[in-house]
């Protein structure tokens, strides 16, 4: 199956089309990881993931980039934490944990977020005073692995945490930006057509979106068919006869689709107006953060929903509702999901100063 995927381009969607990349619109990034997550959210996920993170290429000097995603087997993992990198010639030594590697086990290269340490041992610090940092790519098989993703959903991401241990990184394979790849820095960015105008936290907002409109339509398509065969318990009528379902699958069908039309919209308006090499206004940032933080949450409820009218059908493995509800409440947990999103965004509407971190 990894080599299916990797033979038909999914994990290269958002790589540069210099370096054999689809650079695809964010609209069709988002529509491509919902169809998968239909099938399986897991593998939806780790391809968002992996194309996420290798919009790295677009901050690394050509001949490293071409020589990094070379060949259809690449992809990147990486996740957060932090670790320490010593300069040394040619580039750092570092040493270093991260977590929630999703997909980080079958990944060429993983990432990892560095603070530069001086002579003395102390974090180097820019003009502000913030500690300054690198985020470092290096093989997979310089890291140690930690199983410890042990969760109720998305298991088969395989989101688990790696180490490494005084490992050289060329100076080459690394960048100043830090793993949320926000071009509103002073990071050179080799490459600048209009994907790259886009940071990655609203491409991995819209993603992760894209995952929970999946799981809400697989549901939902599902329910149609039980609702059509399943007489419940002490009635003599069909479910989909029933008038309460039938406005529970109703306001359900209309939860998802306006949700993946906004979103879709948002996208399209943002990938119409972005100014390369200029990046995004915060305006269309907030816009989508929005728009996926609403379609996250609108999916959750919509399945939520649904998954109850089921009945005693839902919780049983062999049916098509257990593991997505799994899924679909691990992917909520996620920090893209957070309602917290919305009171940065009510800030920003009063005109009131926001920390931009995940907008």
């Amino acid at each position: 199956m990894l080599k299916d995927l990797h033979d038909s381009g999914l994990f290269r969607l958002l790589l540069p089309q210099a370096l054999g990349g689809a650079e695809l619109e964010p609209a069709l990034f988002m529509q491509t990881i919902e169809a998968v997550a239909q099938g399986d959210a897991s593998t939806a996920w780790c391809l968002c993931q992996a194309c996420g993170s290798s919009m790295s290429a677009a901050y690394l000097e050509p001949s490293t980039a071409r020589e990094m995603f070379h060949g259809p087997g690449v992809s990147v993992a990486w996740g957060p934490g932090q670790g320490r990198a010593v300069p040394v010639a040619g580039g750092h030594r570092i040493t270093g944990k991260w977590a929630f590697a999703s997909g980080g086990r079958h990944a060429t290269w993983l990432g990892g977020r560095c603070q530069i340490l001086g002579a003395d041992g102390k974090p180097v610090l820019d003009a502000a005073g913030k500690p300054v940092g690198r985020t470092m790519l290096f093989e997979r098989t310089a890291a140690a692995w930690t199983d410890d993703w042990n969760t109720i959903g998305l298991r088969g991401t395989g989101s688990d945490s790696y180490s490494v241990q005084d490992v050289f990184v060329p100076e080459t394979h690394s960048f100043a930006t830090d793993y949320t790849l926000s071009p509103d820095d002073t990071t050179k960015r080799y490459i600048t057509e209009r994907l790259y105008c886009f940071p990655a936290q609203s491409i991995f907002a819209s993603g992760f979106a894209g995952v929970a409109l999946g799981l809400a339509r697989a549901v939902l398509d599902s329910f149609l068919q039980t609702a059509r065969d399943k007489t419940p318990r002490g009635s003599t009528q069909l479910l989909r006869e029933d008038a309460v379902m039938q406005l529970r699958f109703g306001e359900a069908e209309a939860r998802v689709r306006a949700a993946r039309v906004f979103l879709i919209q948002t996208l399209k308006e943002a990938w119409a107006e972005a100014s390369p090499p200029l990046p995004l206004t915060l305006d269309q940032r907030v816009s989508i953060r929005i728009a996926a933080t609403r379609a996250l949450l609108e999916a959750r409820d919509a399945l939520d929903s649904i998954y109850h009218a089921a009945g005693a059908t839902a919780p049983f493995d062999r049916q098509p509702y257990e593991r997505r509800f799994r899924d679909m409440h691990t992917v909520v947990q996620h920090i893209q999901a957070r309602q917290q999103h919305f009171a940065v965004i009510g800030r920003y509407l009063f005109g009131l100063e926001i920390d931009t971190t995940y907008v």
